[in-house]
């Protein structure tokens, strides 16, 4: 009896995890979906370092010049940022800011369950510069407080705030450690009554100091805006330029109707009085 012949064993091509080079999708791309999914898997969360370019290479078995693309692309579209000397990291979801009402930074970051913080860069008596004068209405170099501090946000840095007062009025606040505190509190534990403000949004690149501090990359996109504070008797009160990192910040604005029948009026768009002063 003629023995019988047995199957050929069949031989398995492992796919990779995540690559598929078969697949017309190119490769950096493959790579840049596959750490999509494990950061909306939550393997990788929030702030969470992802492994290196090398160890991505030898767990993908692909080169690294296809991985560095695949990051690269991330940090440009702000999914990934880099911190010099540590690696990559996932980054945080973005911080919506409602422009309805006049509130300080550290009372928005409260209200989304993060801790507020602040690092002082520098607080200095200064003479006003021309546009910080015309804003809070002072005599040319008169003098002013200029309050510089880093704003953080659970501990992250979010955004780069210089503030200016009138040194003759708020010359107090000079003794004060301004580390961690609110500087709106504390103006109205002085009974100084925030009544309502002008701010206008703008965008620009960030300049390298600004890129160092809010921990991007030279030349990321940022927002800054621009805001006199005024008290209950129209004397204005602060002026400050604040620097968000675009990546983590984004203003929303409402916009009621204001024509003819209409029930919206422009008086209550972010909380100003004053109809066309938000911008």
């Amino acid at each position: 009896m003629a023995a019988s012949k047995k199957d050929p064993p069949r031989t398995h091509t492992a796919r990779r995890p995540g690559v598929d080079r078969m697949a017309p999708v190119p490769l950096y791309l493959q790579v840049r979906r596959w750490v999509e999914e494990e950061i909306e898997r939550r393997h990788l969360g929030h702030h969470a370092r992802v492994p290196s370019e090398r160890e991505l290479a030898r767990r993908l078995s692909i080169s690294r010049m296809t991985v560095r693309a695949a990051l690269e692309g991330m940090i440009r579209d702000n999914v990934l940022y880099r911190v010099p000397g540590k690696g990559t990291f996932v980054a945080g979801a973005r911080l919506p800011q409602h422009l309805r009402s006049l509130t300080s930074f550290t009372e928005d970051m409260r209200a989304r369950g993060l801790q507020p913080g602040a690092r002082v860069l520098g607080f200095h008596r200064v003479p006003a510069p021309a546009m910080v004068a015309e804003r809070l209405r002072l005599a040319p170099a008169g003098p002013v407080l200029r309050l510089e501090r880093l704003r953080l946000a659970g501990g992250e840095p979010m955004c780069i705030e210089t503030a200016h007062l009138s040194a003759e009025r708020f010359g107090w606040l000079a003794d004060l450690d301004m580390t961690d505190r609110s500087l709106y509190a504390l103006l109205r534990e002085h009974r100084v009554q925030l009544a309502w403000a002008e701010q206008s949004i703008s965008a620009r690149d960030a300049t390298p100091e600004e890129a160092s501090l809010l921990l991007i990359r030279p030349g990321s996109a940022v927002l800054v805006t621009e805001r006199t504070t005024f008290a209950q008797d129209g004397s204005p009160v602060e002026y400050v330029v604040s620097t968000y990192r675009a990546d983590r910040y984004t203003f929303q604005v409402v916009l009621p109707a204001d024509w003819p029948g209409s029930s919206g009026s422009t008086r209550s768009i972010g909380g100003c009085c004053r109809p066309g002063r938000w911008s």
